[in-house]
Order: structure tokens, then C-alpha cells, then sequence
């Protein structure tokens, strides 16, 4: 079976849509559908930006797409406030009218804050760490990884322990169409790591093809090893530039982002 996973087009976070830049992205998909894609079944973020970017491949196959809640942003947060002095350290800390800290997007850290908590990148000690004890990562970790077994095992792969067992093993090709933090929330419980390594260590620009595929050598037993990440070759075909969404600068003193 082959896993693919789509980040939606450049968006506009205001409106929860695509830019300008972002349809023509999703619209680069279309050619590439029935040999980059090629989906036997497809499902879908909730969120707006997820299902604009499916809409024009869905339409162009003729298909449809099955919503699942579980796909949405990885939506869990900081509590900043309540230990204020440690999270200065690891985010850039936005206040409220109040002056009180905002909560904060959990995986956007300072570099030097995740190097200097190995904790975070250990497989299980990132559960119990500072920044698990103040956000509700777990729980919303727990959920999506739940839903993705779920529907792993629909199609034939269930998961027992820290691996999968091909109950009825096939080649379909399912494609989801989501956000780059659950992603790579997918990725950690596929590969069996934090979900902070995945989310520091990589980056899926717009539109971005991520490929699993499931290995059988042995039987019953399998290997879901991962092919591309974030793959653009639909947008070098069309010749779209692609979008800097998710990416910051080369340099610090630099504002243009690589």
C-alpha cells in the first residue's frame, strides 16, 4: 500500500483559503494526478485551505473525498503563562492586550531551545517533558495518531505494539490532503520517534508530496518506509515557482527567505 500525504497550497491563515499563488500550486497537481498521485481512495482536512487545495484534483478525477476531523492542523498549544520564564526561552512569546503571554503553536521552537532539550527528541521522554507537562501535545497527539490506525487498518494494515501487521495486505494508493504539523505528527508514530524530530528536522513547502509505502519482508510483518518528502516536481513540471511558506532566512541578517 502506498500513503500519500498532501500540504494544502500556499495559504491565507485570515480566510482559511489559498492565495493567488496557492490555486496555481494546487492546480499543478492536476496534471501530475494519474502519475504522481494516482489515488484509489482520498480523505480530506475539514480545514478550508486543505479541501480548496483537494478540490481541483478530486474534480479532475472524478472523485470525491471522505473528511476526517483527525486530519486537521496539529492543533495543540502552549499554556505559556504558566511558566513564562521557561518559554521565553524556547518561543517568541506574543502578548495580549493585557500584556499577558499568548499560548503558542507547540512545535514553533528556537532552534537552541530544542537542541538543548534532548528530551524532546527521545522517543518517549518528550511526553514527559516541560513543554508536554504546559500543552495538551499528548492528547492531541494521542487523537490523531488513534484516527490514523484507525483508518490504516480499514485498509487492511493493524497495528499491534510498535509495528504493523498486514491482515490484508494490498497495493492501494490512498491520498490525504493536510497540514504540515500533523504531517509530521504522522510520520513520528509511522516511524516510531518524536514527533519533534520530524517537525524540527524537516520542511514541506506548499502542496509538498510526502510518499509511505508498506514493506512485507516478512510475512505478515510490515516496514512502512517513507520515499519522498514534500516532493515539488509537480510545480517544476507546470514551471510554478514554489511559495516560502514554512520556511524562514539562509542567514540572520538576511530577510530573504531560501
Amino acid at each position: 500500500m502506498r500513503i500519500l500525504l498532501v500540504r494544502h497550497g500556499d495559504p491565507d491563515y485570515d480566510t482559511d483559503s489559498l492565495t493567488e499563488q496557492g490555486v496555481r500550486e494546487a492546480k499543478a497537481l492536476v496534471a501530475c494526478a494519474d502519475t504522481l498521485l494516482r489515488p484509489d481512495t482520498c480523505y480530506v482536512s475539514p480545514l478550508g485551505r486543505a479541501r480548496q487545495t483537494a478540490s481541483y484534483t478530486l474534480e479532475a478525477l472524478g472523485m470525491k473525498a471522505e473528511t476526517k476531523e483527525w486530519l486537521q492542523e496539529f492543533p495543540a498549544r502552549v499554556r505559556t503563562k504558566e511558566d513564562p520564564e521557561e518559554f521565553r526561552a524556547a518561543y517568541h512569546v506574543k502578548t495580549g492586550p493585557d500584556g499577558s503571554p499568548l499560548p503558542r503553536i507547540v512545535w514553533d521552537l528556537y532552534p537552541a531551545y530544542y537542541a538543548s532539550h534532548p528530551e524532546l527528541a527521545d522517543r518517549s521522554g518528550w511526553r514527559k517533558s516541560a513543554i508536554a507537562r504546559h500543552s495538551d501535545i499528548t492528547e492531541c497527539y494521542d487523537r490523531v495518531t488513534a484516527g490514523l490506525d484507525e483508518l490504516l487498518a480499514e485498509h487492511g494494515y493493524v497495528r499491534e505494539g510498535d509495528r504493523y501487521r498486514a491482515a490484508s495486505p494490498n497495493r492501494e494508493r490512498i491520498v490525504m490532503f493536510c497540514h504540515f504539523g500533523v504531517t509530521c505528527v504522522m510520520l513520528s508514530h509511522l516511524m516510531n520517534v518524536s514527533p519533534f524530530v520530524p517537525l524540527q528536522s524537516t520542511c514541506i513547502l506548499p502542496t509538498g508530496v510526502t510518499e509511505i509505502a508498506t514493506e512485507e519482508r516478512q510475512q505478515g510483518i510490515v516496514s512502512l518506509r517513507t520515499l519522498r518528502i514534500g516532493d515539488l516536481s509537480h510545480l517544476a513540471l507546470a514551471g510554478v515557482k514554489p511559495s516560502f511558506s514554512a520556511r524562514f532566512c539562509e542567514t540572520f541578517a538576511s530577510d530573504e527567505r531560501h
